[in-house]
C-alpha cells in the first residue's frame, strides 16, 4: 500500500499543471468579471496557475511522503501563509477565493481516482486520511492569514488616520498652531501627546495655539490630556495658548470644577496671535 499512495502522489505532482489548469477554467466559469476586470486578470494569470499548480503539488507530495505526516502540514502552513497575504494584495474577498475549494476538491480526487483504477479500497480510504486534513489545514491557514492581513491593513489605515487627526501647522517662525477636530479618545489622546511634542521640536517652535473649536464633547479625560500635553509642552519650553472653548464646552468644564489656571485662554486665533506678539515683543 505504501508503494501505491507514493505512486498515486507522483501522479498528481506530474500532472500538477494540468489539474491547476482544469481547476482555473472551471472557476473562471463561475465567475462575472467585467471586460475591464477580465483585462486586468490576463496580467496576472499565469501567476495564480503557478500558485494552483504549486499547492495541488503539495498533495501529492503529501501522498509520497505520508509516513511524515508533519511535514506534509508545515508546507500546507506555509503555504496559507503566503498565498493567503498574496490574494488578498490582490484585493479578492475571503469569500470568493474560498470557492475555489470544491474546484480543488473535486480535480484532485478526479485524478486520484483516474490513476487508482487498479488500487485496493484500503488504499482509497489511506489517501483520504491525508488528502481531506490536508485540504481542511489549508483552508484554516490561508483564511486566518488572510484575516490577519486585512486586520493589520485596517491598523494601518486607522494609524494614519490618527496621525492626520494630530496636524500641527507652522504658521510663523516659532509659532504654530493645531486645530483638534472631533471627539478625543483614550488611543488619540495618547498620540496627540506623542505627536505635538515631536513637531514642536522639530519645528522649533516657542508657541503653540491649541484650537478646539471643533472639539464638541470635553469631559474629565480629555480635559486631563490636554492639561497634561501643555505641561509636557512647557517643559520643552513652548508656551501654548488654547482659543476656541465652545460655550457648552466652558460650561462643562465648569460644571466638572476643572482648574484653567496658568493656562493662557484666548477666544479666537487673532487674539492668540496678538498675545503672541505681546509676548515676542516684552
Amino acid at each position: 500500500m505504501n508503494n501505491e499512495l507514493k505512486l498515486l502522489g507522483e501522479a498528481i505532482v506530474e500532472r500538477k499543471h494540468e489539474i491547476a489548469k482544469a481547476v482555473h477554467e472551471d472557476r473562471l466559469s463561475t465567475s462575472e468579471l467585467t471586460e475591464a476586470q477580465k483585462h486586468e486578470f490576463k496580467k496576472i494569470e499565469g501567476q495564480i496557475l503557478e500558485v494552483r499548480a504549486n499547492f495541488i503539488a503539495l498533495f501529492g507530495e503529501a501522498l509520497v511522503d505520508h509516513e511524515d505526516k508533519e511535514r506534509g502540514l508545515a508546507k500546507i502552513t506555509q503555504w496559507g501563509k503566503e498565498t493567503g497575504e498574496y490574494i488578498y494584495r490582490l484585493g479578492t474577498s475571503l469569500d470568493e477565493a474560498l470557492k475555489d475549494t470544491s474546484f480543488y476538491r473535486e480535480h484532485i480526487w478526479s485524478a486520484i481516482k483516474e490513476a487508482a483504477k487498479d488500487m485496493s479500497a484500503s488504499t482509497i480510504f489511506e489517501v483520504l486520511n491525508v488528502i481531506d486534513p490536508l485540504m481542511d489545514h489549508a483552508i484554516y491557514s490561508f483564511s486566518l492569514t488572510f484575516v490577519e492581513s486585512h486586520q493589520k491593513s485596517l491598523e494601518n489605515a486607522k494609524t494614519a488616520l490618527l496621525e492626520l487627526s494630530v496636524p500641527v501647522v507652522p504658521l510663523l517662525p516659532g509659532v504654530g498652531v493645531l486645530p483638534l477636530v472631533g471627539n478625543v479618545d483614550t488611543e488619540r489622546a495618547q498620540l496627540l501627546m506623542e505627536e505635538t511634542l515631536e513637531q514642536a521640536v522639530k519645528l522649533k517652535l516657542t508657541h503653540l495655539i491649541f484650537d478646539v473649536s471643533g472639539v464638541m464633547i470635553v469631559d474629565t479625560m480629555v480635559a486631563d490630556q490636554l492639561f497634561k500635553v501643555i505641561s509636557a509642552l512647557s517643559l520643552v519650553g513652548v508656551k501654548t495658548i488654547m482659543t476656541g472653548i465652545r460655550p457648552e464646552v466652558a460650561h462643562t468644564m465648569v460644571t466638572l470644577g476643572l482648574n484653567l489656571e496658568g493656562i493662557t485662554v484666548k477666544s479666537n486665533l487673532h487674539q492668540a496671535f496678538k498675545e503672541i506678539q505681546t509676548l515676542k515683543n516684552a
